[in-house]
């Protein structure tokens, strides 16, 4: 094949790469869009039956294709597909996630919901921004990883990034170059409530008094509450008082706080529909009983109490249970409580018995380990949460052909726009009801 070569793109692959074939092989073009033609570089790739190829010219532009907002688009590992229209990224998850479904589940649902959106910019609530200090620059650089490689990418702000720290990337960069620990910081992750935000700094030594009166001068100016963590999780420790976190779900009343470490849905807004819809979906009596499998938190639990004679949350990480139970009682539910298991294994008691509605968010590997539980919990409908469209259309194809589910509903949730992320909710029914 020549150094250079024009291709036309066909379609996007799942990391929203372009897809060509030249002299019958199938290549990958980052940043082409489906009907570009576009001159193209040969990359050496890492497979010996694939290849990567990089854009050198759009010789002829997509109506999908638009100007990214943010300067370091194209460097920056955390967004890849902002050159592409909104409405080119929902039908572009919709497609993947429907053709995920029916390539690897041999499903499809009997109903699609419309996709909810999101705003593009500023959604973003959590985030580990990676930090180097470069020699030959003489400073210390924060922000996501470059796409092609593991350099942190220069940057001074991020678009994606709610405030305050949208616009603090840079502030923090030189925050970190006047510290005498600018070569022993790897990392900082961010978080942010309905009332107050968080940073931890992840530290390799320990900090100087002056160190850490420029990490509280920063949280100053910023509005940010500051950890130190020098070792594992219980090594942090802020800076002084921090205020509490947390996040509220107006229309059920529920206020769940949170540990800055602990995991919460990325973007607030998606997630607050989120868990309105899947609680309308379920449509639980009062009378039912609910199961909420890697609870985390009580994110949907503690909604669900409102509803449920009685909420039972399982959750492998102590911590989070620990948070979950506390959540439960500052809001007065008496009829929710949680579990400390470990899910990946499961064959625990309360998936011994039977309840009328199972609701689970499991990681991105899925929830293969409950296949032997389904038929004694035997839920009437099951509302699944799903990171992974692949691991949702295995577990999927599971229920349907082995324990007699249907796939009653899908719904893509936008949780991360300009990224090739996709969140889904599916609804399964049991076919027999007696």
């Amino acid at each position: 094949m020549p150094e250079l070569t024009t291709t036309r793109i066909s379609n996007l692959s799942h990391d929203a790469r372009g897809v060509a074939e030249i002299d019958g092989r199938t290549m990958f073009v980052a940043g082409a869009l489906p009907g570009e033609s576009v001159s193209v570089q040969l990359k050496r790739g890492r497979r010996r039956n694939k290849r990567d190829l990089h854009a050198i010219e759009i010789l002829e532009q997509s109506a999908d294709r638009i100007e990214p907002q943010c300067e370091y688009f194209g460097r920056c590992g955390g967004c890849a597909v902002q050159h592409m229209s909104y409405p080119a990224q929902i039908a572009f998850k919709q497609s993947l996630v429907a053709e995920v479904l029916r390539r690897i589940g041999r499903v499809e649902p009997e109903h699609w919901h419309d996709p909810v959106h999101s705003p593009r910019w500023n959604y973003r609530r959590r985030a580990r921004l990676g930090a180097r200090y470069v020699e030959g620059k003489g400073r210390a650089l924060v922000g996501f990883r470059e796409r092609a490689g593991s350099y942190i990418t220069d940057m001074r702000r991020c678009p994606v990034l709610v405030a305050p720290l949208d616009e603090a990337v840079g502030d923090l960069a030189d925050t970190l170059s006047r510290t005498s620990i600018a070569r022993q910081i790897p990392q900082f992750e961010f978080t942010c409530g309905d009332g107050a935000g968080a940073l931890i700094v992840r530290a390799l030594s320990a900090p100087g008094t002056s160190d850490i009166r420029e990490f509280v001068d920063f949280g100053v100016r910023h509005d940010l509450d500051i950890y130190l963590q020098t070792g594992g999780p219980g090594s942090i420790k802020a800076l002084r008082q921090p205020r509490p976190l947390f996040y509220r779900h107006p229309e059920f009343d529920v206020r769940i706080e949170f540990d800055p470490t602990d995991f919460i849905q990325v973007n607030a807004e998606i997630n607050r529909q989120m868990v309105r819809i899947a609680l309308t979906r379920a449509a639980i009596e009062p009378h039912e009983c609910a199961l909420d499998l890697f609870c985390g938190v009580g994110n949907f639990s503690l909604p669900l109490a409102r509803q449920a004679a009685e909420v039972v949350g399982i959750e492998g990480d102590a911590g989070l249970v620990a948070r979950a139970a506390r959540n439960a009682a500052s809001n007065e539910f008496t009829n929710a409580s949680f579990i400390t298991a470990d899910l990946s294994t499961g064959g625990w008691s309360p998936l011994r018995r039977r309840w009328d509605v199972v609701f689970l968010d499991p990681p991105r590997s899925g929830a293969a380990a409950l296949d032997d539980d389904w038929s004694a919990m035997c839920p009437r409908r099951i509302v699944y949460v799903s990171c992974h469209p692949a691991t949702l259309a295995r577990d999927a194809a599971t229920l349907c052909s082995q324990h007699g589910y249907r796939l009653a509903s899908a719904q893509i949730f936008d949780m991360f726009p300009n990224t090739y992320h996709v969140e889904v909710m599916a609804v399964f029914d049991r076919l027999n009801q007696a």
